[in-house]
């Protein structure tokens, strides 16, 4: 038996369109994903513009007017279409780069002994504790009389800045782990190569990359002044010369090109925690 209604004449109604029903929360991930972004974005650029218009309208600062948005969008637009932002960019990014391939190559080992072992932590407490809390510009004079090109005392910079959240880091991911996951492999027969691979790798890699996206925060910092040297490349030293020339578009572009590079490569380290940890990022 049919359970569609007709009316008093006798005539079926025509069916009523259905409403598309959208999920409940939908919009949230459209928010976090493009429209808090674009505020926060907005927010800046319309300060910016603001302190360029009081600079602009200001009789004693009207010769820093170049910092304003239009004058360093246009700068970096030349820059980018002339090519001459790409070797610096290179030049820096290369530096960073083998500064911490060192500082992983030195934090990574000791991180795992320190947060293993409880008497190699309590030795080395006070003295790493000493020399995490000085600058690692501070180091910059030694490392000028003790490596023979600019290059190498830059990336030793690097590396030093760099080392620290990357080791420290470890270590206190190789302390969470559950003491039982040695004693099971033990009976299973597992060596300590094994364990090194299958256990603590494994276990303390998402800590691993949270502190490399620390060092590389710290490294990109770290890395302007220390380019204040004696090299003739790389965006510290594009910055330097910059401001010696008084092209001031070109200086603030420079400092854009910085942040952006800077935020990508923590994207970069925020997609490499969340691809390979075994546990789920937030």
């Amino acid at each position: 038996m049919s359970t569609d209604t007709v009316n008093a004449a006798g005539i079926r109604p025509l069916p009523t369109a259905r409403r598309k029903s959208w999920p409940a929360g939908w919009m949230e991930p459209l928010r976090q994903g493009l429209i808090y972004p674009a505020l926060g974005i907005g927010g800046l650029l319309a300060v910016w513009w603001y302190g360029g218009w009081i600079i602009a309208n200001n009789d004693d600062l009207y010769a820093f007017a170049d910092f304003a948005p239009g004058p360093t969008f246009a700068a970096l637009y030349q820059m980018v279409a002339s090519g001459a932002v790409w070797d610096p960019i290179a030049s820096s990014l290369s530096r960073v780069g083998f500064g911490l391939l060192w500082a992983i190559l030195i934090g990574v080992p000791l991180g795992i002994g320190i947060g293993y072992w409880a008497v190699a932590r309590q030795i080395t407490h006070v003295p790493f504790q000493f020399l995490r809390m000085i600058s690692p510009l501070a180091w910059m004079p030694i490392a000028v009389l003790a490596f023979a090109t600019w290059d190498a005392a830059i990336i030793f910079l690097i590396a030093v800045a760099a080392v620290w959240p990357i080791t420290y880091a470890t270590a206190h991911g190789v302390q969470k782990i559950d003491p039982l996951w040695f004693k099971v492999a033990r009976n299973l027969g597992a060596d300590s190569p094994q364990m090194l691979r299958r256990i603590v790798l494994p276990a303390v890699s998402q800590d691993i990359f949270a502190g490399i996206r620390l060092a590389v925060g710290v490294a990109w910092i770290v890395l302007v002044p220390a380019e204040y040297l004696g090299v003739t490349s790389g965006l510290g030293y594009a910055i330097n010369d910059a401001r010696d020339t008084l092209e001031y578009d070109k200086l603030a572009a420079i400092v854009l090109v910085i942040g952006m590079i800077g935020y990508l490569l923590d994207a970069v380290c925020v997609k490499l925690i969340k691809r390979t940890s075994w546990r789920q990022a937030d």
